[in-house]
Order: C-alpha cells, then structure tokens, then sequence
C-alpha cells in the first residue's frame, strides 16, 4: 500500500507515520475501492464519534442502573402476588380461616394499595420522585415484618394493610420516575422494566412457596412472606446511585441540578440545552394562562378537552389489565389447577411455577419490542391472545373433565394468558400512564390510573371465589374472556401511537388531534351548508 500525492508543508513537519500535517492536505490510498480521502478534519471526526460512543456506553448504563434500582419496588408486588398464591393453603391450615376470610386476605392488599397510589401522587409532588420510592419501601418492610410474625388472622391483617399502602405508592412512582429520566429512544422498553420486576417476583413467590412447602404449616408459610422483605434492603443501596428526577427539579425551580441529571441521562451532550428548554416550556406552559390558579387537583376534576382524552386512555387501560382476571389468574393459579384435575399439592405448586417462568420469559419479549413495534401493535396481539387463551380455559373447565388433556389444556391455556399479558397490556399500560399526560398533573394523573389499577385488581381478587361457586370456574373465564375482547375495541378506539415522541412531544399529541378533530367537525359543517345552500 502506498500513498501518491504527498506535499510538505513549509515548514517541512511530518505526522504520524511520515504523514505531514496540514488542513487541507488530501491523500488517496491507492488500494482503496472507492478513494478515502483522509484529512485533519475526518481524524477529528473519528476521534468525535469514538468519544461520543464513549459517552453513549456510560449514559445507556448510568440510566439502565437507575431504571432497575427505580423497579426494585415491583419485586415486592409481584413476589406478594406470587406467594400468597400458596402460601395462602398453608395460612388456612394453619389458622383455620374461612373462605371468605382467604378471599378478602388475597384481595385487600391491592385495594389497600389505592391509598398508597393516591397518596403517592401528592407525596412525589412534594418530596420528589425519588424518595417517594424510598417511602415505599419502609412501610412495605413494615407490613411484611408484621405479617411474618402475626399470631391471628386479625394481626396478619394489619401486616396486609401495611404492606399495600408500601406496594401502592411504589407501583405508582416506578414508572413516572422511569418515564422522565429515560432517552426517547429507549423509554418504552425502560419504563416497562417494573412490569418485569413484577413478573421475576412473582416467579420468585412461586419458587419459595414450592421450595418451603415440605415445612411443617406453622412455619412454612412465615418463611415464604418473609422473603419478601429481602428486595426492600436493596432499595436504600440505590439511593445513593440514582439521582432526582430532571423534570421535577425544574418544578422546584432547581434548574442547574436539572441539567446536571440531563447531563448524565442524554447520549448527546449537545442535546442537552434542548432537552431542558423543552421541559422549561412545558413546565411554564402548564403553569400560565388558565392554569395558573386552578390546583392539580381542580384540573383533574374539571379536564379541559385533550386532558379528558387522556385520562380516558390511562385510567381505562389500566382497569381493563385486571378486569380482564389477570391476578385471578396468578392468585388462584392453584385452585384453577385443583378444578381442573390435578390433587397433589407439589404438583399443583410445580405447575404455578411452570406459569412463573412464561409470564418472566414473555416480558422479555415485550422489552425487546415495545420501542421496535409501538405500543399499540403489542397491545393488539395481547388483548386478541388474551381473548382467546381465556375463552379455551373456560371451555376446557366446563366440557373437557378432569383427565389428563383437560389437565395439560387448562396448564396451557394459563400460560397462554399470562404469555399474552406480559407481551402486551401488562408493561404497555405502565407506560403509557406514565408518558402521555402534561408534566404538570403527571404524578397525580399517574396515581389515578394507579387507582383503577388496584380497585380492578382488588375487586376481581376479593370476588374470585365466589363468583366462581356461583356459576363456575369456566363460567367465570368466559366472562373475563368477554372482558377482554372488549378491551380490543378499547385499543382501537382511545390508544394512540407514542412510540418514539418525547414527554412534551407526546402532550401535544392529545392536543392536535383533539384540535384536528374539531376543525374537521367545523370544516364538515361549512360544507353541509354550501350544499345545502
């Protein structure tokens, strides 16, 4: 190889490799298809892009660490939902509860969990994103200690309520603090990292309850609820890692730490400017004109016409992801079992892990293409999945019996749904509350979506059981199947596209369609009165 065209400065220096220095100087290399020319400026350019990939290694890791620590708090709800699952047979034996006592046990937690969301929003506002999850975690060890120890049914109670009102301010603050720290690019698969700490928890309570169940009643089920403190410890570790969340600095007026946090948070530090000037505007937006005397609260009651509209799409999808039965499901997994032929208590608790592992195994999947796909192509193939997988576990518990198709139908069948709700409306609905409404009324927006969450979730828990001896366990399927193929016209109907828009982007989507709509009806109406005329 050699190198043709080689002039000398005039002072005569070379560069590296005999190369002389200069600005403007082009060099060909003659084995080279098409010619490169090398100059002073694409040496800086080289030497550009190698530090910006640099920078956009430590960024994507610096916020990839924040998003985990910031989910460590849905370990606890899903690791709940898992192990009461089973512990709650060894509860029974061991405190000889009633039916109805187990079923409001089970329920209570997530409606409980309603003051804590509520609460959440108002205490994020207040003390910041970041250690509202900080709260949430002491008052969760609290519950969970005390529930561990509990000598009655009564006190055991009290641990539950203790317990829910933690779950409730941390499945709030998770996504909304993810949301705001998170690039564009990567908020969708970022923030729905709590739905995936909820599904490992989940499997977790199920691996506990099968790895504790050989101990004697009294103190197996103690052992398994006391596990469930373990995730919270790690909680105080990650205060010292993430930082406050950028757009609720620039609330407080702390502008400078704002950019500090934007600094470490964005790939591109030239971004950075715009990115805060982008937030300064929305926040003065939201905080001039109409809005400067009416409260968060009063805005909420009192939505102007793109606010409804987005209250609309957060609260209904966050109630239709457990009206459609999905903690059902994941609670009563084992009684689902039991109906459907299998007796012995392993096998039952083998078979719950077995849903453990899909649903933990299909939110990976979601991760991996909710920022490709969208979010609403995902929350189509999972509410018709849904729709489906429920129908066949109703008819497979009505009309199959209990032999061993039935069995293998109705395990399938569970996967099935948990599959589908993992790879859709489970992390999609989390993000989507967490990133269409104004900076504004954000957290406590959030908080109501959260509410209908937890209200749903708590209703179909409580009333599992007996709506199940009233009409069936696969009458009850049919119903949430039903459910769920409403849920599908929801989608169409009230779910846009954010995939790939900024916060403040994604605000002003509601707000031109909402305008559009309307110059449309006024277009319509002019030309109905040319016609007419």
């Amino acid at each position: 190889m050699g190198l043709v065209g080689v002039p000398e400065i005039g002072n005569g220096e070379m560069g590296m490799s005999g190369i002389p220095l200069g600005t403007k100087n082009k060099y060909k290399r003659m084995d080279s298809e098409p010619e490169v020319e090398l100059t002073e400026e694409n040496e800086d350019g080289a030497s550009r892009h190698h530090l910006q990939q640099i920078r956009s290694k430590k960024t994507r890791k610096y916020v990839l660490a924040c998003a985990i620590f910031a989910s460590l708090n849905s370990v606890l709800l899903g690791y709940d939902v898992g192990v009461m699952s089973g512990a709650i047979i060894f509860i029974q034996e061991d405190l000889k509860i009633t039916e109805v006592q187990e079923e409001v046990l089970v329920g209570i937690l997530s409606i409980v969990s309603l003051f804590g969301s509520l609460a959440g929003g108002k205490t994020s506002d207040i003390i910041g994103r970041k250690w509202t999850m900080a709260l949430a975690a002491v008052v969760f060890q609290a519950g969970a200690a005390t529930m561990t120890l509990a000598p009655s049914f009564e006190i055991l109670m009290i641990g539950r309520l203790f317990a829910g009102v933690g779950i409730g301010f941390g499945v709030m603050i998770a996504p909304v603090y993810i949301a705001e720290i998170s690039p564009t690019i990567d908020r969708g698969s970022l923030t729905s990292f709590p739905e995936i700490f909820i599904n490992l928890g989940i499997l977790l309570g199920y691996v506990s309850n099968y790895a504790f169940s050989g101990l004697p009643a009294h103190i197996n089920w103690r052992i398994m609820l006391a596990v469930g403190i373990t995730p919270s410890i790690f909680i105080g570790f990650a205060l010292f890692v993430i930082p406050e969340s950028p757009r609720w600095l620039v609330l407080q007026n702390r502008v400078d730490e704002a950019r500090s946090v934007l600094m470490k948070t964005n790939e591109k530090e030239s971004e950075v400017e715009d990115r805060l000037n982008e937030i300064l505007a929305a926040a003065d937006n939201s905080s001039a004109g109409k809005y400067e005397e009416k409260s968060v609260t009063s805005e909420l009651m009192n939505p102007s016409p793109s606010l409804r509209r987005m209250l609309i799409t957060g609260f209904g999808i966050q109630c239709f992801q457990q009206i459609t039965g999905i903690d059902a499901t994941v609670y009563y997994s084992p009684e689902i079992f039991q109906e459907a032929g299998i007796k012995n208590k392993q096998n039952v608790l083998a078979a719950t892990v077995a849903v453990g592992v899909t649903k933990t195994v299909f939110i990976m999947v979601a991760i991996l293409l909710i920022d490709k796909l969208g979010r609403k192509p995902l929350l189509y193939v999972s509410t018709i999945g849904m729709t489906i997988c429920l129908f066949s576990l109703g008819f497979t518990l009505s009309f199959l019996g209990k032999g061993q198709f039935g069995v293998a139908m109705a395990i399938l069948s569970v996967c099935g749904n948990v599959a589908f709700f993992s790879v859709g409306i489970g992390p999609v609905c989390w993000v989507l509350t967490s990133e269409i409404f104004p900076l504004r009324v954000r957290a406590q927006a959030a908080a109501l979506g959260g509410v209908g969450n937890r209200v749903s979730s708590g209703l179909v828990a409580m009333s599992f059981l007996s709506v199940s001896n009233a009409i069936s366990f696969g009458g009850t399927f049919f119903i949430f199947s039903a459910v769920a193929a409403l849920s599908v016209v929801f989608v169409h109907t009230c779910v846009p596209e954010t995939k790939g828009k900024s916060l403040e982007q994604i605000e002003s989507l509601f707000q031109t369609e909402h305008d559009q709509k309307g110059g449309q009806v006024e277009l319509g109406d002019v030309e109905h009165l040319v016609q007419k005329g």
